[in-house]
């Protein structure tokens, strides 16, 4: 048993350890992102710091001396996938009042579990968006200090919103005097808020402008922050370098949020022609969470979701995936954002399918999961494209994303800046 344990510490350093010597990747066809076309027989350079330093043919891009490139040549690589809009510490499981039960400390455990599992699926950077007592920081720091397993992280922290809005907890009796800690009402204390998750860790700010489709009390299409209250959020997050994601389903909430200068908007279900142009001239992204309405219909029933909720997304699903064409046929940015948590983590290439059934390519839903959605969390330079300078964070699969994007949920091959971390092509 001993013997054993000592094994598997010793993979397991080696692993978190396999970045620290440069090493090279040969790949059968390698996915341009930026420039959507694909390239044969490519060979991906990358520093004992897991920086790319080279991409180019195999004949000409040579690895460093004594290197041995890992061989993927029946493979297609592409960078490591990005999802905008994670719950890394949330399960459907927990769903509504089940969700009672889940303490801070169980939901940080959840949320290691979670981090592994995306990251196996081939999605090497996320950001999260709401997670009770920092426990998207826990996990965070844990995975940067390679204690743990996971993708890179932006994280949010709790969710700012208004007394008994979609990011309070409207679930126990007024005897409880229950609040959920990112409530803030009024401008004044919306700012005291934002100061606050930035001080116990968020490097981006989600504040919650709308009514929701999982909380009890309140409809997705209902103002909750004021115009005002989101301009002071969005001023003090500005000011102390962090960027703003909105939760906003209804159509005015949608457009204040653009309008107080917010960075993205979360799922955007009711955006009118009006919305669309103000994202259009603010250069802001629209993240449609277009797959999790499949799961909701079929499962959200048994993993415990309230009657209500489920009667609001039959609602609202169909306009959400409508407005997503019409958006994306008018031109608006987008990213990849999925909402995992509400459905299975892992399952988050699911999403690309639906992307590509309601107007996008392919190659325009991956771009929307690499080199947008770098873009969007601030992080062009270093995630999102398999480019010098660039973190070696490369998939893998078999077959051409470009003609199926559903290959994208079958991921072979994963690293992270360098070190790998799933190999399934491996005897291949």
């Amino acid at each position: 048993m001993l013997k054993t344990l000592f094994s598997l510490m010793v993979c397991l350093f080696f692993v978190s350890l396999a970045h620290a010597l440069p090493g090279a990747v040969r790949c059968g066809k390698l996915l341009d992102v930026r420039g959507g076309h694909m390239l044969s027989d490519q060979v991906v350079v990358f520093d004992d710091v897991g920086s790319i330093t080279a991409v180019g043919p195999a004949t000409t891009t040579k690895p460093p001396s004594g290197v041995t490139p890992i061989d993927l040549g029946s493979a297609t690589c592409l960078p490591g996938l990005i999802d905008v809009h994670t719950h890394i510490t949330a399960d459907p499981t927990a769903s509504g009042y089940q969700g009672l039960g889940i303490s801070i400390p169980r939901e940080a455990v959840t949320g290691v579990k979670n981090a592994r599992i995306t990251l196996h699926a081939g999605f090497t950077t996320i950001r999260n968006v709401g997670a009770t007592g920092y426990t998207d920081v826990a996990v965070r720091d844990g995975i940067n200090d390679g204690e743990i397993e996971g993708p890179r992280m932006l994280v949010s922290g709790p969710p700012l919103g208004i007394t008994g809005g979609h990011c309070d907890n409207n679930l126990l009796p007024s005897e409880y005097h229950d609040k959920a800690e990112g409530v803030a009402d009024g401008p004044w204390a919306a700012r005291a808020k934002v100061r606050e998750v930035i001080k116990y860790g968020a490097d981006v700010i989600k504040v919650c402008a709308s009514g929701g489709v999982l909380s009890k009390g309140d409809q997705p299409g209902t103002p909750q922050y004021s115009l005002e209250e989101l301009q002071a959020i969005v001023e003090e997050a500005h000011k102390l370098g962090r960027k703003v994601a909105a939760h906003a389903h209804g159509t005015q909430s949608i457009k204040d949020a653009i309008n107080a200068g917010i960075d993205s908007i979360e799922h955007s279900s009711l955006i009118d022609d009006e919305g669309i142009a103000l994202a259009k001239k603010r250069g802001t992204y629209l993240d449609f969470d277009i797959y999790n309405d499949d799961f909701i219909l079929q499962e959200g029933a048994k993993a415990g979701m309230l009657p209500e909720s489920i009667e609001k997304e039959k609602k609202i699903g169909r306009l959400q995936r409508e407005n997503f064409r019409h958006a994306w046929e008018s031109g608006t940015k987008m990213a990849f954002a999925t909402d995992a948590g509400v459905y299975p983590h892992g399952d988050n290439a699911k999403q690309f399918a639906k992307m590509v059934e309601w107007g996008m390519k392919p190659i325009d839903a991956i771009q929307a999961a690499t080199v947008n959605a770098a873009d969007l969390l601030g992080w062009a330079s270093k995630v999102g494209a398999i480019e010098p300078g660039h973190y070696a964070d490369i998939i893998a699969v078999n077959g051409d994303p470009l003609s199926n994007v559903r290959i994208l949920e079958s991921v072979k091959f994963v690293m992270k800046g360098g070190a790998v971390v799933r190999n399934d092509l491996a005897s291949k």
